[in-house]
């Protein structure tokens, strides 16, 4: 059996529907309307099986199911090199928000300083979904111990009218303010981005549960 003919096997109508909605800027007959954990069920059914190579050879996939199904893939690949030279060839496929922000390879925790000038090329790219993708990967690697200052600018520096593009824009400084927040709310405070994101990074920052009562109450002001 196909991973396509497992997808229209896992198929939800309503759950369908649903996703037609959330990722309105691509062709809703693309979407087949499967459920995230049978999408990844089938992603390390055949991630283990013979037909590995074929379907990740294939592509442009048709369906968005069959993308998502291939990037939980290449987040299993151990290897850093193998597994960083997939996602380039992948991430131009990449044509909207769940397609970069669902995957999180494995190989990308322990190999962080290999992991960096990647980031850094991604963020800057031309491709939407490339640069949030990148943007989306130093926020989840970066924001901790392996944290500078200087990737806050990467950010900031990053302009563009895409709504998805300058919503992980200020998803990223909200997550910051959160585990960074010393040095994060000078951005805030200074202004230093742009009007919509500043207030929207502000907006997620005060409705996140990770940002203090008191932090909370400062952001506000600058609204």
């Amino acid at each position: 059996m196909t991973v396509y003919e497992k997808l229209v096997r896992a198929k939800d109508e309503a759950y369908r529907e649903f996703q037609v909605k959330l990722v309105p800027n691509i062709d809703a007959s693309t979407i087949i309307g499967v459920r995230t954990p049978d999408m990844r069920r089938i992603a390390k059914e055949t991630f283990r099986s013979e037909e590995r190579d074929a379907f990740l050879q294939d592509v442009p996939h048709r369906f968005y199911e069959e993308k998502l199904v291939h990037f939980f893939m290449l987040a299993m690949i151990k290897d850093f090199d193998e597994c960083v030279e997939k996602v380039e060839e992948f991430l131009p496929y990449v044509d909207c928000w769940p397609l970069s922000d669902q995957a999180t390879p494995v190989a990308f925790k322990k190999n962080h300083e290999k992991l960096l000038p990647y980031i850094k090329k991604w963020i800057a790219s031309d491709h939407v979904y490339t640069a949030r993708f990148g943007m989306r990967m130093l926020m989840s690697e970066f924001l901790d111990g392996d944290f500078k200052e200087e990737y806050l600018e990467w950010v900031a520096n990053k302009t563009g009218e895409d709504y998805y593009l300058k919503m992980m824009v200020a998803w990223y400084f909200a997550t910051a303010l959160a585990k960074q927040y010393d040095a994060t709310v000078k951005y805030i405070e200074e202004h230093r981005l742009e009007d919509w994101i500043h207030k929207k990074a502000i907006q997620k920052a005060v409705e996140s549960f990770r940002v203090t009562p008191e932090h909370k109450e400062y952001l506000k002001s600058f609204r």
